[in-house]
C-alpha cells in the first residue's frame, strides 16, 4: 500500500492516555482490553470506564474543525483514548461496530456527555460544543471491546455491518 493509499483509508490517528482526567496524552501503541486501554485511568469511575464505556473515541477531522472555529483543542484533550482519522462520523453511534489494526474489534455503546472539565479546551468555555443533545454529530463515542489486541496509530479502521 503506498503512502497516499495508506493516508485516504480510515485509519487510527492517535492513542491517548492519563492517569485520570484530561488531558490525555499520546502513546506509541497500545494495548486495548476488555476493561479499556491499558495504561488508561478513569478520574470518576461512575461516569466513566467499565464495559460499556471502556474506550472513548473521537474524529480527527471534528477536532481539526473546532481549532478552525478557535477552539484549543488537541487529539485526546477531551478525553478520547483513540483519536480516528478519514470516517464519515455521523456514521458512529450506538450500535457500530468497527476493527481497528488486525485484531481489534469495539462496538459503539452511546454518545458521551461532556463535562466541565472539557471547558478549557473552548474559547467560551462552552464545553457543549461537542455534546449530542445540544451539537448532535459533535460528540465522543464511548464503546465496548469485542476482542481485545495491540493498536497502533497508522492502523486500518474499518466500519462492520
Amino acid at each position: 500500500m503506498t503512502e497516499t493509499e495508506r493516508l485516504s483509508h480510515p485509519r487510527l490517528h492517535q492513542i491517548n492516555v492519563s492517569d485520570g482526567g484530561v488531558p490525555k496524552r499520546p502513546v506509541p501503541e497500545a494495548m486495548i482490553a476488555k476493561a479499556g486501554v491499558e495504561g488508561d485511568r478513569q478520574r470518576n469511575l461512575k461516569v466513566h470506564g467499565g464495559p460499556e464505556r471502556a474506550v472513548c473515541l473521537f474524529s480527527r477531522e471534528l477536532l481539526d474543525r473546532l481549532q478552525e472555529e478557535g477552539h484549543p483543542i488537541e487529539a485526546g484533550s477531551s478525553g478520547e483514548n483513540l483519536t480516528l482519522a478519514g470516517l464519515e462520523w455521523s456514521l458512529i453511534k450506538p450500535g457500530v461496530k468497527l476493527s481497528i489494526g488486525q485484531d481489534v474489534q469495539l462496538e459503539v455503546t452511546s454518545y458521551t456527555v461532556p463535562c466541565s472539565h472539557n471547558a478549557q479546551w473552548f474559547q467560551d468555555g462552552d464545553y457543549h460544543r461537542i455534546s449530542q443533545k445540544k451539537n448532535p454529530g459533535w460528540s465522543r463515542v464511548y464503546a465496548k471491546v469485542l476482542r481485545a489486541g495491540l493498536v497502533r496509530p497508522g492502523d486500518v479502521v474499518g466500519i462492520q455491518s
